[in-house]
C-alpha cells in the first residue's frame, strides 16, 4: 500500500544507473591505474573531497556503500561477519556493513567496494571513523591522512579555521608527494564551482517542500541523496539535480503532493532507516502525514564559502552540523520547523550514530516546552535490522500521530 501513496521521482531511475556507473567505474580503476595512473581513495562524508577530485582522485565513500548494504537489507548478515571477527554489537553498522564486506566479498553488493590506494578520514561526523579507517589502513598497508576538527561551541573562531586549513594545505603537499604532481589550483575552483551550483540545486529542491501540499518527501530526497554525496564538485551530479529540480518544479506548479491527502507536516531527524525507507515511512504516509524536511539531507544543502581555497574549505566542513553543540543542533531543528511549517518532529535514536543521537532527548525536550510542537523519538539502527523492533516502534508511531 505505501508504495501506491508514495510518488517516486521518475529521476529515480537515473539516480540508479548513475551510481551503478560510479560503483563500476570505481571497481575497473585499480586495474588501470597500472597503465594510466588513475587512484581511488576511500574516504569520510565529511571530508574536503574537492581536493581529491582536484587531483583527479576517484573518491569512494563506505558510508554510502553501508547505506547501499541497508537499503538491499543485506547488512545484518554483514555486520556478523565483523563480529565473528571480534567486533561489538554496538559498533557503527556502516563501519561493519563495510568490514564485512571486504571479508565477504561474494555476498555484498557489486561484490565489495574496489580496492583502494589511500584513506581520508575527518573526525567532523564522529570518532568512530578515526578507529575504523585504522583498521583499514592495517587491512590494505596503504597511507592514511587525517584532518582533525576542534569541536565548535558557539561560533566558529579564525583560529580554529585556520587549524583546519593548514592541515588541508598540509593534505595537499602529501597528495602531491604522493602523486608526484602539483595541485591545479585552478581545477580546484572549478570543482568548488561545480560543488556549489550543485549544492544550490540541492536546497531549492529542498525548498520546494515549504508548500502545501508537498511536492517532495524526504524519502524522494534520502533516495536521491547519492550523487550529491559521491559525485560531489562533478558535472554529473550538477546536471542531475537540475532534472530533479524540474520535475519537483513541474510537481509544484501542477499541484500535485508527494503524499496524498496531507494532513500533517512532519521534520525528520538523524540518518534514514534505510531498511524501512517504503515500509516504515509508508506508514506515515498511510496516515496521511508526510516528512517536509530533515536534518540529515540538509548536511549537504551548505556551500563552500568564499575566499581561499584551503580557508573555504576548512570553514566549511569545521562547521558540520555534526560538530556543532546542542544549542546550534536545537536552533537548527526549530528553524526546520517553523520554515516548513511542521505539525511535529521524528528522532531517530541511531543506535549506530552516537554522535547524532546522544543529545536528541534534550533537544525534544527543549523543542516541545519552547513551541509546543510534539516531537517523537524511535530506537532502530541506520542499517542493522536486527536492532528494530517493528511493532514496539509503530505502536508509539500510532500513538504519536493520534495526538496531532
Amino acid at each position: 500500500m505505501a508504495k501506491k501513496i508514495f510518488k517516486p521521482l521518475k529521476a529515480s531511475e537515473k539516480m540508479n544507473k548513475i551510481l551503478k556507473n560510479h560503483y563500476l567505474k570505481a571497481k575497473y580503476l585499480p586495474a588501470l591505474g597500472k597503465f594510466f595512473g588513475y587512484k581511488t581513495a576511500w574516504i569520510t562524508s565529511g571530508a574536503p573531497v574537492e581536493l581529491l577530485r582536484a587531483f583527479g582522485i576517484e573518491p569512494v565513500y563506505p558510508e554510502n556503500y553501508g547505506a547501499i548494504c541497508g537499503a538491499r537489507k543485506v547488512s545484518p548478515s554483514l555486520c556478523q561477519v565483523a563480529e565473528n571477527r571480534g567486533y561489538s554489537l554496538d559498533l557503527c553498522s556502516y563501519a561493519k556493513s563495510n568490514l564485512g564486506s571486504i571479508w565477504n566479498p561474494k555476498e555484498s553488493p557489486f561484490n565489495g567496494l574496489p580496492r583502494p590506494d589511500l584513506l581520508v578520514v575527518c573526525n567532523n561526523i564522529c570518532g568512530t571513523v578515526l578507529k575504523w579507517y585504522e583498521t583499514l589502513s592495517r587491512e590494505f598497508n596503504i597511507p592514511l591522512f587525517i584532518i582533525d576538527t576542534p569541536f565548535i561551541t558557539g561560533e566558529p573562531q579564525p583560529w580554529q579555521i585556520q587549524y583546519v586549513a593548514k592541515q588541508i594545505e598540509k593534505l595537499a603537499i602529501e597528495l602531491e608527494k604522493f602523486f608526484r604532481k602539483k595541485l591545479d589550483l585552478n581545477r580546484l575552483e572549478k570543482v568548488i564551482l561545480l560543488a556549489n551550483e550543485t549544492v544550490d540545486l540541492w536546497k531549492g529542491i529542498r525548498n520546494f517542500a515549504k508548500n502545501k501540499p508537498s511536492p517532495v518527501n524526504v524519502t524522494d530526497l534520502f533516495i536521491n541523496l547519492g550523487p550529491m554525496v559521491v559525485l560531489r564538485g562533478t558535472e554529473v551530479a550538477r546536471d542531475f539535480y537540475e532534472e530533479v529540480y524540474r520535475e519537483v518544479e513541474e510537481r509544484y506548479k501542477a499541484g500535485i503532493p508527494a503524499v496524498e491527502g496531507e494532513k500533517y507536516r512532519l521534520v525528520w531527524d538523524n540518518i534514514p532507516i534505510w531498511y524501512g525507507l517504503y515500509r516504515f515511512y509508508g506508514y506515515f504516509a498511510e496516515r496521511g502525514a508526510v516528512f517536509v524536511t530533515d536534518s540529515y539531507t540538509g548536511g549537504w544543502a551548505v556551500n563552500i564559502k568564499k575566499g581561499p581555497p584551503f580557508y573555504a574549505l576548512a570553514e566549511t566542513y569545521t562547521g558540520v552540523f555534526l560538530n556543532r553543540d546542542l544549542e546550534f543542533r536545537k536552533n537548527q531543528l526549530q528553524s526546520f520547523i517553523e520554515e516548513f511549517s511542521a505539525d511535529g518532529f521524528v528522532m531517530h535514536s541511531n543506535r549506530s550514530c552516537k554522535a547524532y543521537s546522544f543529545v536528541q532527548e534534550e533537544i525534544r525536550r527543549q523543542i516541545m516546552r519552547s513551541s509546543g510542537v510534539p516531537g517523537l523519538i524511535v530506537d532502530a539502527d541506520m542499517t542493522d535490522s536486527r536492532l528494530y523492533s517493528e511493532e514496539t516502534v509503530l505502536n508509539r508511531v500510532q500513538a504519536f500521530l493520534e495526538s496531532l
